[in-house]
C-alpha cells in the first residue's frame, strides 16, 4: 500500500488548515482567516483503501515577532525535512509574487518531491489561474501546480490521488482508526482558541492561550470541561469578558456546541480570563502552554 507523511507548508491565511480537513474528510485543525491560528504541528491522517496519508500542517509561515511566533517557524521548517512529500499550500487570490516564488523554491531545494496546491479559487477570476500557474512555472519552481477550492470541494479528488501517487509503498504508520495524533483535550483547547480568533478582532486572538484545565467525563454521560484563557494586558482581559460578563458568556457558548459535536455528548464547559504579560516570550509560560519547541 502507499504510505507516508506529507508535510502541509505555505503562508499564513493561505488555507492549509481548511484543506487538511477537507482532504482527510474530518476537522482535526481549527480554522479562522486570522493569521497564526494554527500554532503547533497537527497530524491529520486519511485512511482509503490501499493507503494511508499522514498529513502534518504546519503553522503558517509569518514574520517572527515573539519566541511564539518564532517557534511556530521553526516547526514549519523542520517538518519540511523529514517527510516524503512536501504540500506547499499557496493562496491563489492573493496572486504571484516574487517572494511566493522565492518561497516555493526555497522548500523545493530541500530534495523532498513536492506539489502545489494553488488555493481559494472559488473567490477569483478564473481567467487568473493559467497566468499564476505560467509565472510559477517560469519562475523556476518545477513541480505539479494543483488548482483547488477547499470550500467547494473542487479539484479536491485530483489533488488527492496525485498526493497518494507521489507516495512510496509501505506499511500504515497509524491504526486505521485514528483521525489525529492530538488528544481530546488538546482538541478542546484548540475548539475554545478558535472561537475566540472568530469573534474577537485585531491584536487580542495572537495574544491569548488556552489550557484546559480539568476535563472528565460523567457517568451521567456530560462531560466538564474547565478552561483558562491566557491573556498579555489588563484591557485584553477586560475586552474578553465584555459588560458584566456578556462577551466571554457568549464565546463559551458558541465552543461548547462545537465541543458537544466533538465530543458526542454534553459539556458543561467553564471559563476563566487570566493575565500574563509577555507570556509570548517566556520559555516557562510556553512550555506550560504546550508550545515546546522539540514537540
Amino acid at each position: 500500500m502507499k504510505a507516508g507523511t506529507v508535510a502541509v507548508i505555505g503562508r499564513a491565511n493561505a488555507g492549509k488548515s481548511t484543506l487538511v480537513n477537507v482532504l482527510v474528510g474530518e476537522k482535526v485543525a481549527i480554522v479562522s482567516p486570522k493569521p497564526q491560528t494554527t500554532r503547533d504541528r497537527i497530524l491529520g491522517i486519511l485512511n482509503e483503501a490501499g493507503a494511508q496519508v499522514v498529513f502534518a500542517d504546519t503553522p503558517g509561515i509569518y514574520k517572527a515577532g515573539t519566541a511564539l511566533s518564532g517557534r511556530m517557524l521553526r516547526t514549519a521548517e523542520s517538518t519540511a525535512k523529514d517527510v516524503e512529500l512536501i504540500l506547499f499550500v499557496h493562496d491563489g487570490h492573493k496572486g504571484v509574487s516574487e517572494e511566493d516564488i522565492a518561497l516555493m523554491k526555497r522548500y523545493q531545494s530541500v530534495g523532498v518531491p513536492m506539489l502545489i496546491a494553488y488555493t481559494k479559487t472559488d473567490i477569483m477570476p478564473a481567467e487568473n489561474i493559467p497566468q499564476d500557474v505560467k509565472e510559477i512555472c517560469e519562475g523556476g519552481v518545477s513541480c505539479d501546480v494543483y488548482p483547488v477550492s477547499a470550500r467547494k470541494g473542487r479539484g479536491i479528488e485530483k489533488l488527492r490521488r496525485a498526493i497518494v501517487a507521489a507516495l512510496p509503498e509501505g506499511e500504515p504508520l497509524f491504526p486505521e482508526d485514528i483521525v489525529s495524533d492530538k488528544s481530546e483535550r488538546f482538541m478542546l483547547g484548540e475548539i475554545m482558541r478558535e472561537k475566540i480568533l472568530l469573534k474577537y478582532d485585531k491584536e487580542i486572538p495572537h495574544g491569548i492561550a488556552v489550557l484546559v484545565t480539568k476535563f472528565e467525563r460523567g457517568q451521567n454521560g456530560v462531560a466538564e470541561v474547565a478552561l483558562d484563557i491566557v491573556c498579555e494586558k489588563p484591557n485584553h482581559k477586560a475586552i474578553l469578558i465584555g459588560k458584566q460578563g456578556a462577551a466571554l458568556k457568549e464565546v463559551l457558548s458558541f465552543a461548547r456546541k462545537d465541543m458537544e459535536k466533538f465530543l458526542g455528548c454534553k459539556v458543561f464547559l467553564t471559563g476563566y480570563v487570566k493575565v500574563k504579560e509577555g507570556w509570548r516570550d517566556s520559555a516557562n509560560l510556553l512550555h506550560e502552554y504546550g508550545y515546546d519547541e522539540e514537540r
